[in-house]
């Protein structure tokens, strides 16, 4: 992909993401990062977070759960987080959160899952038309862990890409953001050391499984290889900001559970976020930052 670039125009940073929320956890510190460096930031998030824990960690499905207040407090959460983070434009698709995979929500009317890859692809390259990105962020084709919002994320930004080719602007690079698999090592390492008995029983059962897919060779269900990895960015210097921005979504147990962590280890944690360049060849691409090889 090669963007025919004006003098003088800032570059731009633009990561797709599923919810409200995504936005710290895997991009909060080369946002933070793009911004300290003079760089534009444009977050789109694609779904409006309504499966998402309410008020005293209510779960959907619970006869408690107002999705509506949901959505309220996530928005006013990711207004803080964006704020945090410095970011310039937050565009919002508005579509409704599908929940995990195989509940009732995938399949209602207005899910972001439940909609035409087309049909949403269209409104993102109109967006990519408008903020001409220089570098583009999503997840991978696994959405990192299966969640159908973060696969559709995938879809989504992958189709729109597609749909710019040709034209005079299309975004000069395009990743998929994943954590390695030895970053999973850290999370059991972490659990062990600090988790309740039920965590470390529950990390051990999930190790069990992880270590029998290795050995049969296959994938697992989260994250990529390390070799795979094309690019590891150093975000240790933004680690206040970031948890900061994670903060800001306190509302949300996932997010709760990284916070428990406190600042430090969740910057040993957290503190280097990871990318495969779509197009690299695997093994030959070895970056530490996203504008790698862009004119500045």
């Amino acid at each position: 992909m090669v963007a025919i670039r004006v003098a003088g125009v800032t570059l731009t940073l633009m990561a797709v993401h599923a919810h409200p929320d995504d936005e710290a956890t895997g991009t909060g510190g080369v946002f933070a990062k793009a911004v300290s460096e003079g760089i534009r930031t444009v977050l789109v998030t694609c779904t409006d977070g309504r499966c998402g824990d309410g008020p005293g960690g209510v779960k959907p499905g619970d006869a408690a759960h107002d999705a509506e207040a949901v959505v309220k407090v996530r928005a006013g959460e990711l207004e803080r987080s964006a704020k945090v983070l410095g970011l310039e434009v937050v565009e919002q698709l508005g579509y409704h959160d599908s929940g995990m995979m195989g509940w009732d929500t995938n399949t209602l009317p207005g899910a972001f899952w439940n909609t035409p890859v087309a049909e949403a692809a269209a409104r993102l390259a109109d967006l990519m038309r408008t903020h001409r990105p220089d570098v583009v962020v999503t997840y991978d084709a696994n959405g990192v862990y299966g969640h159908p919002d973060h696969i559709q994320a995938h879809r989504i930004t992958m189709a729109a890409v597609e749909l710019l080719a040709g034209e005079p602007w299309q975004p000069s690079k395009v990743y998929w953001s994943s954590p390695p698999y030895s970053q999973m090592k850290m999370w059991g390492d972490l659990t062990r050391e600090f988790g309740t008995e039920a965590e470390k029983a529950e990390m051990a059962t999930m190790e069990a499984g992880m270590n029998a897919a290795l050995a049969r060779g296959d994938r697992l269900p989260m994250g990529l290889p390390d070799e795979e990895l094309t690019t590891w960015v150093d975000v240790k210097a933004w680690n206040q900001q970031k948890f900061d921005a994670l903060s800001a979504h306190a509302s949300q147990s996932d997010s709760a559970q990284m916070l428990a962590l406190g600042v430090e280890r969740f910057g040993a944690m957290m503190g280097v976020e990871t990318f495969q360049l779509v197009g690299a060849a695997l093994g030959a691409t070895r970056e530490t930052d996203l504008f790698e090889g862009l004119e500045r």
